[in-house]
């Protein structure tokens, strides 16, 4: 791994870090995106690699949030159950898919989950309507 290469995965490793604990985000927002742009893989190739590199940022995350009291542990073990199933199934289907359909569907998720948040904020930000007497 040349210098530059090193610096940016540690940037993206740091950058997926801090997103993790600021807002929850990380592994496939920030580290995706980050290797195949910044360091050249392939999507299936950093897909494969978020997914063992979240693994840290997931547990330490968990770790702190639980010291704040904000961890619920029920419902991570029972989203957590099926995580494995899920994995299996995906990684299959990631592996007959063409790079092309993989790069459009995880912009398509990600372009709607944005969608939701965005209105989501902005409807829990404006105020409330008056009543029409």
């Amino acid at each position: 791994m040349e210098l530059s290469d090193l610096v940016g995965a540690l940037a993206i490793g740091f950058a997926a870090g801090m997103a993790g604990g600021l807002v929850g985000v990380g592994g496939g927002v920030l580290m995706v995106p980050g290797l195949v742009i910044f360091l050249g893989e392939s999507q299936l190739g950093a897909q494969a690699t978020s997914l063992l590199a979240i693994v840290g940022v997931a547990a330490v995350g968990a770790w702190r949030q639980n010291g704040y009291g904000n961890l619920r542990l029920r419902d991570a073990v029972v989203i957590g159950a099926l995580s494995p199933l899920g994995v299996l199934v995906g990684t299959v289907l990631a592996n007959a898919l063409s790079e092309r359909v993989l790069e459009l569907s995880f912009a398509a998720v990600q372009t709607y989950f944005a969608y939701r948040l965005v209105r989501r904020a902005t409807a829990s930000a404006a105020p409330p309507q008056a009543a029409k007497g």
